[in-house]
């Protein structure tokens, strides 16, 4: 069934789609087509083409080719293939496409599938605070975890596309949530019925997703084609695709789309063209196009708690760039070097000062900016670059892992205040430490080892003591339900 899903757009490449060595194809097409699709878009396994399949280059594809993948249906071919054939395949799969693949509105419609067993439920099947919700990303085996962010008991495990991407964004009253995959599947899930409600292939190569504010309309940030598909809330039907051009006619990636609640529209964050462009979501003026040109593409985005401020990162000078969404132009320019990770940027009031913090990928420090002045407070040196920034309202601390580098086991606890760090945490020696999240009062929060024998460790917020620990298949995210639709200070958005 789902190869037929995918058959407009294997016609539509049809042989210009694969790649030039005939045996490497061959064997593609004897071994892998039936499950990824003869143009490798995906079928009932993920697609292999470089946008989505990068991080399993090298060794890695080798192994999952020879051996397959736990917990999913990839067998292993060790038995069937040699070597040099399995080499071969690896490099193949490495090949892009030599057309970019067209995935149309009516493409996406013949993808919809709206499960026939679901039930709504009037009230939540089970007795736990439905504001305390927290879902646990578990890419190892690709399930989310459902856990009473009380008891944390898994109240469900439910089985996801392959390779969940982007953040899960719920619905304004989190009975519902939205996952996406690499490969541009978006599932909806009913969190109070604990079932999952359908799903619907939005792109070929997607970023990450975004809810309006009213809840109705679901964006999806699409690198394949380049293009912004929104989607109804509802039933995933497909409302409009916007094709990216840029006002000098360049096509571009579309590197992530944000919710703006008070300004009642998407901020598209554009790879390759120098503009911001701005969607509106208000029934007047429902998915009307602002443009905001720049001086260069800016990605990455962090916005002000009001969201009159956007700040993106300028990959090409090393510099992070304020723009005023109001006035429609830049403001300032920030000092950040080492590749600033804006989007796991978080704020907070300083005295009566509110700054910006934000981890870099390259450089092991934290940047702490004025965002009243946009100047540098501080740079927190750290034991390496870190990947994610974590507090709360209620917490004194912010949490910053070192993702990258020999001490990614570490795990810094630093006070708002001071800016000094107060504490560095090692959960499990020689294991990544990553990604933090805290229960909606903020008393607790959630630690992941990143790990595919990983866990969920629970501390007390306050003494910084472990309370305990969830064993989990590689825990890349955890996201709990209050924080995320009431944007809670300290959380990313």
């Amino acid at each position: 069934m789902i190869r037929r899903i995918i058959l407009a757009a294997s016609l539509s490449l049809g042989a210009n789609a694969l790649a030039a060595d005939p045996d490497a194809n061959a064997l593609y097409q004897k071994h892998c087509a039936d499950c990824h699709d003869p143009s490798r878009l995906g079928g009932t396994g993920p697609a292999l083409i470089p946008q989505t399949l990068r991080r399993m280059y090298g060794p890695k594809m080798h192994d999952v080719i020879a051996n397959g993948r736990v917990a999913t249906q990839m067998i292993g071919y060790s038995d069937v293939l040699n070597s040099a054939e399995i080499d071969a395949l690896a490099t193949y799969l490495e090949t892009p496409l030599a057309e970019v693949p067209n995935w149309t509105p009516d493409d996406i419609t013949a993808s919809r599938n709206m499960r026939e067993d679901y039930m709504p439920a009037a009230a939540p099947v089970w007795d736990a605070d439905p504001m305390n919700i927290t879902l646990v990303v578990e890419t190892g085996d690709h399930h989310v975890s459902v856990l009473d962010g009380d008891t944390f008991e898994v109240l469900d495990r439910f089985a996801t596309p392959f390779a969940v991407h982007g953040g899960p964004k719920f619905s304004p009253d989190g009975r519902y949530v939205f996952i996406m995959s690499r490969d541009g599947w978006v599932q909806k899930y009913d969190i109070w019925a604990l079932q999952e409600v359908g799903q619907v292939r939005a792109g070929v190569n997607s970023r990450n997703i975004a809810m309006s504010s009213d809840g109705k309309h679901l964006a999806v940030a699409n690198y394949l084609p380049m293009s912004l598909t929104i989607l109804s809330t509802d039933d995933l039907s497909v409302e409009k695709v916007i094709d990216v051009v840029g006002s000098d006619g360049t096509a571009s990636r579309v590197s992530a789309v944000y919710q703006a609640p008070q300004r009642a529209s998407y901020v598209l964050a554009l790879k390759d063209t120098p503009e911001i462009w701005e969607i509106s979501t208000d029934p007047d003026t429902l998915f009307e196009r602002r443009r905001i040109m720049l001086s260069e593409p800016l990605d990455d985005f962090f916005f002000s708690p009001d969201y009159r401020f956007l700040i993106g990162a300028a990959r090409a000078s090393d510099q992070g760039v304020v723009v005023n969404l109001s006035e429609g132009k830049e403001v300032a320019n920030l000092p950040l070097a080492g590749m600033p990770h804006l989007g796991s940027g978080i704020s907070w009031m300083r005295g009566d000062d509110r700054v910006l913090a934000t981890p870099h990928l390259r450089e092991g420090m934290i940047s702490v900016i004025d965002m009243n002045t946009w100047t540098l407070v501080k740079t927190i040196k750290t034991d390496g670059p870190g990947f994610f920034m974590r507090s709360h309202e209620n917490s004194p601390y912010v949490w910053a892992d070192v993702f990258f580098g020999p001490n990614k086991d570490k795990l810094h606890v630093i006070d708002k205040q001071t800016l000094e760090i107060v504490k560095t945490l090692d959960p499990e020696p020689g294991k990544t430490v990553a990604h933090v999240e805290f229960t909606k009062d903020g008393k607790y929060a959630l630690v992941s080892i990143w790990e595919d024998d990983g866990a969920v460790i629970i501390y007390d917020a306050a003494t910084l003591q472990e309370v305990k620990r969830l064993p989990m298949r590689k825990p890349s995210g955890k996201y709990n339900v209050w924080n995320k639709i009431s944007f809670s200070d300290g959380t990313s958005h």
